[in-house]
């Protein structure tokens, strides 16, 4: 197995890190693919949970955003399709492939046509996850070139990781349920912020960068982001100017 670098690990750790300050379930998943779509290189990231009985899947995380609007179409149309990963996953298989591994006629098959034509991918890594009742799940990743021995070696690294995080998902989740309170719910009067992104909205406030902030915080610059991006999101701004103002106007920061 190809050797892992530094960075690698590093990209784990702050996985692992984001991860945990995070307490949001229905957040997670699109933040480790945000992170899978860095760390990989990707054009894309989609994690899909499916039903081969019902034929039909839904869509728990994926990265760029700007894919939003086709995922769901995109998981039932592969079905209808019969994509590779199918059969692997009903099989039981669970280690990390790349289409070609398992479709000799990828590179000329329609779903590969698809992808290109749509995401500008000519290439598919699956990582197969923990399966619940008649569903299958995995997280798969779309790229334009094939994905090294390092990076399929990374892969199979950081996969139960992913499984791990699955199991933290589930258990927020149970956790809400137990509280009574619904995903859609947050709190009145802090916008549903955690009390990490309080911090990182406090200190953004005071004028401090991402790098500064990360600093401050024992975090990586890329973690600091990814806060940011979340607090834009319930906030409902899209950069750091209005941010600060609105929070000020409605008593987050002073």
């Amino acid at each position: 197995m190809a050797q892992l670098t530094s960075r690698d690990y590093e990209r784990m750790l702050d996985l692992v890190v984001a991860v945990l300050e995070n307490d949001d379930p229905d957040a997670l998943w699109h933040l480790v693919a945000g992170h899978l779509h860095e760390a990989f290189g990707c054009n894309t990231v989609l994690f899909a949970g499916v039903d081969p009985a019902a034929q039909a899947g839904r869509a728990e995380g994926w990265a760029p955003d700007r894919i939003s609007h086709a995922v769901e179409d995109l998981i039932d149309r592969r079905i209808r399709q019969r994509h590779p990963l199918l059969p692997y996953l009903t099989a039981g298989e669970r280690r990390p492939v790349t289409m070609s591994q398992i479709c000799d006629r990828w590179r000329h098959s329609q779903w590969r046509s698809e992808a290109f034509r749509d995401f500008g991918t000519t290439q598919q890594l699956g990582l197969p996850m923990p399966g619940g009742e008649n569903a299958l799940r995995t997280v798969v990743l779309g790229r334009k070139g094939d994905f090294t021995e390092r990076e399929l070696a990374f892969a199979a690294r950081i996969q139960p990781l992913l499984a791990g995080v699955d199991s933290h998902v589930r258990e927020l989740r149970r956790l809400r349920d137990a509280a009574g309170r619904g995903p859609g719910a947050v709190d009145a009067d802090g916008h549903g912020l955690t009390p990490r992104e309080f911090t990182v909205l406090g200190l953004l406030a005071e004028g401090l960068t991402a790098d500064v902030i990360g600093r401050r915080l024992t975090i990586s610059r890329h973690t600091v982001n990814r806060h940011l991006e979340k607090i834009y999101r319930k906030l409902g701004t899209n950069n750091r100017v209005s941010t600060v103002s609105l929070a000020r106007r409605t008593g987050l920061v002073v």
